[in-house]
C-alpha cells in the first residue's frame, strides 16, 4: 500500500511532516497555519472538534521554531500539529468528555500523555469530539453533535474515538490520541480508513483521562501510518507511579523491529471467534491481506481463542462505569443523553457477578497467553462491517464484537487499513500479539502497508493547499 503522490501540507505523515520542518521547507508556525485552515475547511461539517486552541497551537508552533533554530531538536513530533480526544486533560482548556454538564470542565494539570507530548515537542490544535463519556461506538453526541466520516457524512466514523479517527483521516490534524476500552480506538481508525494503535494494558499512563473502566481504558494513537502510531507511542509510553494501572516495566520501542519483514513470522487466524459474522467484503479484503503476507513468508495457522461460549460478559465495564458515574447519576441524571441506561445498568451488577466476570477475564488472559506462546502475532478484521449510516443508532455491541476481546486481555492490537468495500468504504485489519511486544504487531503491520498491492486514496473532502517554497 502506497501514500504516494504529490503531498498537501494536511496529507504529511508525521515522518513527512518531520523532515520538512527539519529541512527548513516549512516552519511548524507555517505548517500549523495550514492545519488551521483545514479544520476551517471541514468544520463543522464533520464535527470532529469540540474546542480548538488557534492561539496555543500558533504559541506553541513559534516556540518549536524558536528550538529547532537554537538547535533543540526534540524529535519526529517537534512542531508537528496533533489533537487530543476531549477526555484527555489540558491544563486551563476545556476537557469535556463529550458531556453537556461537563461543558465549563477546566482543568488546572494537563494529563500524563499530554505533558509528554508537549515535551516531544507536539503542537496542540485542538480537542476531539467523542461518543459521550466514551461510552458507545457511533461518536454522534447529543450535546455537541454528531461526528460525520469523511468518507461519507452521513455515516459514523465509529466510537467511541469518532473525532480522533475523522480528524486524522481528513488531515486536521496529523495524528491523535484515542481512548480504548472495548475498541473505541481501532473501530474508528477501521471505519475512517487510518491506523490506530492499541499498546499493552499498562504501556501507557491513564492519569489525567477521564475513565470509563478503570480495569479495561487504554490511551493510544490514531494516525495515517504505523510509523506514525509507533513514534507516538513511544513518546507517550512508560511507568507512572500516578496511575495504579501502569506497568512498571521498560517503555521498549515500537519500532525496533518494524523494517524485519514477515518471513518466518506465525499468523494465527482465530476464525471461530473473530473471523465469524462478517459482511463478505470485509472477509475477502482481510482474507487477500492474509494471503498476501503469507505470500511473504509468514506462517500462517488457524487457532482457537478460549472461552468461546463461557468469556466474561462485559459485566466490568458496566460496573465500573456506574462506579465512576454514581454521584452525577444521582445528581445529574436528567442531563445524560442515550449512555443513561447503560451506565445505569452497572448499578444492578452485583458483587458475585462483577467477581465471576474478573475471574472469567483472569482464564481468558492465561488462556489467550498461551495460544500466544505458538504464534506471534493474532490477525483478523477489525469490524465486522464497514461504517454504519449515523441515523441507525448505536450498534455498539455489533461494532465492538471483534475489537473488545483485545482490551479484555489486554494484548497490544493496531487496525490498518485494507481495502474497500463496494461502497468505497475502508475495512480495517486487526494484528494483535503478546503482551508488551508491541514492535513484533507493528513489524506485521508496517510491512503489509508498504508491501501490499492497493492504493489508500484519501477521503473526497478535499481542498488543494499548496506547500510553501
Amino acid at each position: 500500500m502506497t501514500l504516494g503522490g504529490h503531498r498537501r501540507p494536511h496529507e504529511l505523515t508525521i515522518v513527512e511532516a518531520s523532515e520538512v520542518l527539519q529541512q527548513g521547507a516549512m516552519t511548524s508556525l507555517q505548517l500549523t497555519e495550514q492545519i488551521l485552515l483545514r479544520i476551517e475547511e471541514t468544520e463543522p461539517e464533520l464535527n470532529a472538534f469540540i474546542t480548538v486552541t488557534a492561539d496555543l497551537a500558533r504559541e506553541q508552533a513559534q516556540a518549536a521554531d524558536d528550538a529547532l533554530r537554537d538547535g533543540r531538536d526534540l524529535g519526529n513530533l517537534h512542531g508537528v500539529p496533533i489533537a487530543l480526544k476531549d477526555l484527555i486533560d489540558t491544563a486551563g482548556i476545556p476537557t469535556t468528555a463529550g458531556s453537556g454538564f461537563l461543558r465549563d470542565r477546566i482543568p488546572q494539570q494537563d494529563a500524563t500523555v499530554y505533558t509528554k507530548l508537549k515535551e516531544a515537542g507536539a503542537v496542540l490544535v485542538g480537542k476531539l469530539n467523542m461518543h459521550e463519556f466514551a461510552f458507545g461506538t457511533t461518536s454522534r453526541n447529543p450535546h455537541y453533535g454528531p461526528v460525520r466520516n469523511p468518507w461519507d457524512i452521513t455515516r459514523s466514523p465509529g466510537g467511541s474515538s469518532g473525532g480522533s479517527g475523522a480528524s486524522v483521516s481528513v488531515g486536521s490534524s496529523l495524528a491523535a490520541l484515542g481512548s480504548d476500552t472495548g475498541g473505541s480506538i481501532r473501530i474508528p481508525a477501521a471505519l475512517c480508513g487510518v491506523t490506530g494503535l492499541m499498546a499493552t494494558y499498562g504501556r501507557v499512563s491513564r492519569t489525567g483521562v477521564l475513565p470509563l473502566s478503570w480495569t479495561l481504558d487504554h490511551v493510544g494513537p490514531l494516525t495515517k501510518t504505523v510509523s506514525d502510531a509507533a513514534i507516538m507511542l513511544n513518546a507517550i509510553a512508560g511507568y507512572d507511579p500516578s496511575d495504579p494501572g501502569s506497568a512498571d516495566v521498560p517503555s521498549g520501542d515500537a519500532s525496533e523491529t518494524m523494517f524485519r519483514g514477515v518471513d518466518g513470522v506465525r499468523i494465527g487466524l482465530p476464525r471461530r471467534m473473530l473471523w465469524t459474522g462478517c459482511d463478505d467484503d470485509v472477509i475477502e479484503r482481510c482474507e487477500i491481506a492474509v494471503d498476501h503476507l503469507r505470500s511473504l513468508g509468514a506462517i500462517v495457522t488457524e487457532v482457537d481463542l478460549p472461552l468461546q461460549t463461557d468469556r466474561p460478559r462485559g459485566l466490568t465495564i458496566i460496573a465500573e462505569a456506574a462506579a465512576y458515574h454514581a454521584k452525577w447519576l444521582r445528581e445529574r441524571r436528567d442531563q445524560y443523553g442515550d449512555i443513561l441506561d447503560r451506565v445505569e445498568a452497572g448499578l444492578s451488577v452485583s458483587a458475585v457477578d462483577y467477581i465471576n466476570d474478573q475471574r472469567l477475564r483472569r482464564k481468558f488472559i492465561e488462556e489467550t497467553v498461551e495460544v500466544l506462546q505458538n504464534v506471534d502475532v493474532l490477525i483478523s478484521p477489525t469490524c465486522p462491517r464497514t461504517a454504519p449510516l449515523i441515523e441507525d443508532g448505536d450498534p455498539t455491541a455489533e461494532l465492538a464484537r471483534l475489537t473488545a476481546p483485545y482490551d479484555v486481555t489486554g494484548i497490544p492490537a493496531i487496525s490498518i487499513p485494507c481495502g474497500y468495500d463496494r461502497q468505497g468504504l475502508p475495512i480495517g485489519l486487526m494484528i494483535a500479539g503478546r503482551h508488551f511486544e508491541e514492535s513484533t504487531v507493528c513489524q506485521v503491520a508496517h510491512t503489509y502497508e508498504q508491501t501490499a498491492d492497493w492504493t489508500l486514496q484519501g477521503p473526497d473532502l478535499q481542498t488543494s493547499v499548496p506547500i510553501p517554497s
